[in-house]
């Protein structure tokens, strides 16, 4: 298997807090790969890193068989990054933006109107290339974005956050684009907060506070989760105080869309069907089907009760 990227050890300090912790990581050529954590994970770090804006304090990081550190003014043409917030120029309208792009990266005049016809079609914003970029709706920004990343034909594109503050449709269509990205083979290593995004991902990586919680396939990282996961309901919605000490035998709770889940611990009778005795306003439980967020809660209890224990 052929990598794009391979990290060891890497480690970033701001102002005195470890930023990153030493991680560790590798993407093979060709994938999708989802960096998932809360903010404050380290992601932005990370990826400005990896898109040679930054230096790390120590570690070693290998891009398309290249040294970060040596070889950053070669990768600089081989690769793209799309950052948080919107970093184009807003009075410029749709084509100019792309053409200002194509001749940074020195495209020939006609590479330049072909590259420029396929990204318009590409994105659906060929009816709007004179239309000011900053008079777009935020999906069209990111698409715009991307479109600007892809002039210089990439072969591995960082996305940071792409999809932050975008409604649910433009994030629907946004990853379509990034689906048929891939099938051209290019690899792209997106963050994201959003957990319900992390199954589009072929490989996740779990983040928090600089460190690696996990990584792996979806189905393979939700194959490791260690509880029986529990549904709690109740007519009306219901709360559970973080500080308030579950039940015996319950590992962890935690609130969803106005019901309550609870991490049971393996050694309960996993069909007990009356748990919701134990939480005050519910009537029913029933055993669930984990998804990545409730396997991220699980890691952080646990990754809490190291620290716990290491104060202690």
């Amino acid at each position: 298997m052929s990598l794009a990227l391979r990290i060891r050890d890497l480690i970033k300090d701001h102002a005195g807090e470890k930023a990153l912790k030493g991680i560790s990581f590798e993407v093979p050529e060709g994938a999708l790969f989802g960096i998932i954590g809360a903010d404050g994970a380290g992601k932005s770090t990370l990826m400005t890193i990896l898109a040679t804006l930054m230096d790390a304090d120590s570690g070693e990081v290998e891009e398309l068989g290249l040294d970060l550190k040596k070889d950053f003014k070669i990768l600089r043409h081989r690769i793209a990054f799309m950052p948080q917030r919107f970093s184009l120029y807003p009075d410029l309208t749709v084509v100019e933006n792309l053409h200002f792009f194509a001749d940074l990266y020195d495209l020939d005049p006609a590479e330049k109107q072909k590259r420029l016809s396929d990204l318009l079609k590409f994105s659906a914003l060929e009816p709007f290339q004179k239309r000011r970029a900053g008079l777009l709706s935020g999906g069209m920004k990111q698409k715009l974005a991307l479109c600007c990343c892809l002039l210089h034909r990439p072969s591995l594109i960082y996305l940071d956050e792409p999809t932050v503050g975008v409604d649910p449709v433009a994030r629907r269509d946004f990853w379509i684009l990034l689906k048929s990205l891939k099938s051209e083979g290019i690899t792209l290593v997106v963050s994201t907060p959003y957990m319900d995004e992390a199954k589009l991902c072929d490989t996740l990586l779990l983040l928090d506070h600089g460190k690696v919680l996990d990584s792996g396939s979806p189905r393979e990282m939700l194959s490791r989760y260690p509880y029986s996961l529990y549904r709690i309901r109740g007519p009306k919605p219901l709360a559970y105080s973080a500080r308030k000490e579950p039940p015996q035998g319950v590992s962890l709770v935690y609130p969803a869309g106005g019901e309550l889940r609870a991490a049971v611990d393996g050694g309960m009778n996993a069909s007990q069907d009356d748990l919701w005795k134990d939480f005050p306003g519910a009537n029913a439980s029933e055993s669930m089907t984990p998804d990545i967020e409730d396997l991220f809660f699980a890691l952080l209890s646990r990754e809490q009760a190291s620290l716990e224990k290491t104060v202690k």
